[in-house]
């Protein structure tokens, strides 16, 4: 695969990851406000949202590799009545710029919550219509194993799934510091935590669930279709096999099985330190799975035609 198909690759995880990441922070922050309190909920989330914005910086700059020239880059928005992907490159780089100013406004406390929530909605919005304009891109009658409900799912699976073992990561990071510097809310950051991480396990159990279901109608799916969707089929179930196991099997292991590890040690008081050691190769096996999907997505369409 050439490096531009491996930008694409980075560009569209990675993206996708942080839209879910900053859902789901939004999500654990009112949940976490309503039970401690604004101040805590704030200690528990924002170096969390502040971790949001080099991720998708690196995924706008992985997209930069796609282009023949970086410089004209700015063209590709001249379509947006007719063009997916000038949709995309607009609320990529409108969610970006959106979620960027809470970040700013949310870390220095800069105006009323309302207004900084209101800027969150948008961001939020804003983000998982990015997700949406991405799907779209890739659902061109010409390429048939992309041109299915199967990519906008996976793709909206793929955007909550790594969301929410990133912030588990973020989470569990977060009281490390917190208890590294021996905080006086320690106690009740621990609560949170636990409460958190419960939820998150919760959520990638279920949507591991999506992914199991939309998985087998999507071979079936191709396998009664035209003849470019059955070669489709045929390259995964030939030489991207062990890639396809590989990819299930990581994403049963860190969605699956490490996170009712994880919610059941999180239910345990005293057992953070050992959460640290299930959350970070949860995420790991995760993200691999997704980015070997993305692989295999890439890799596997036959198109019709020119």
């Amino acid at each position: 695969m050439a490096l531009h198909d491996w930008a694409l690759i980075v560009f569209t995880v990675l993206a996708q990851m942080s839209v879910g990441s900053f859902v789901v922070l939004g999500v654990v922050h009112f949940f976490a406000a309503r039970k401690a309190g604004m101040e805590q909920a704030d200690r528990l989330s924002d170096r969390a949202l502040l971790a949001i914005v080099p991720v998708l910086a690196l995924a706008f700059g992985a997209s930069l590799f796609h282009l023949g020239n970086p410089l004209n880059s700015y063209r590709a928005v001249t379509n947006i009545g007719t063009s997916w992907l000038s949709r995309e490159i607009l609320f990529g780089v409108s969610f970006a710029v959106v979620a960027t100013l809470f970040a700013l406004l949310q870390w220095r406390k800069i105006g009323p919550f309302i207004f900084r929530t209101i800027i969150a909605w948008i961001a939020s919005i804003l983000g998982l219509i990015l997700v949406f304009s991405m799907a779209k891109v890739y659902m061109l009658p010409s390429q048939p194993s992309w041109n299915t409900l199967a990519t906008p799912i996976t793709f909206y699976v793929t955007t909550f799934l790594l969301g929410v073992m990133a912030m588990g990561i973020a989470f569990v990071a977060n009281y490390a510091y917190l208890n590294k510097k021996k905080d006086a809310c320690i106690d009740e950051q621990c609560s949170l935590l636990r409460d958190a991480l419960r939820g998150i396990s919760i959520a990638a159990v279920i949507l591991l669930g999506i992914e199991l279901v939309v998985l087998p109608v999507y071979i079936v799916v191709l396998a009664t279709g035209s003849a470019a969707a059955v070669a489709s089929l045929k390259m995964m179930a030939g030489e991207y096999l062990v890639l396809f196991i590989l990819r299930v099997t990581l994403g049963f292991l860190g969605a699956g099985v490490l996170a009712l590890f994880l919610y059941q040690n999180a239910s345990s008081v005293g057992r953070e330190k050992f959460i640290g050691y299930l959350a970070y190769p949860a995420f790991l096996a995760v993200l691999a799975a997704e980015v070997i999907g993305r692989f295999i997505f890439y890799a596997t369409h036959v198109g019709i035609g020119l």
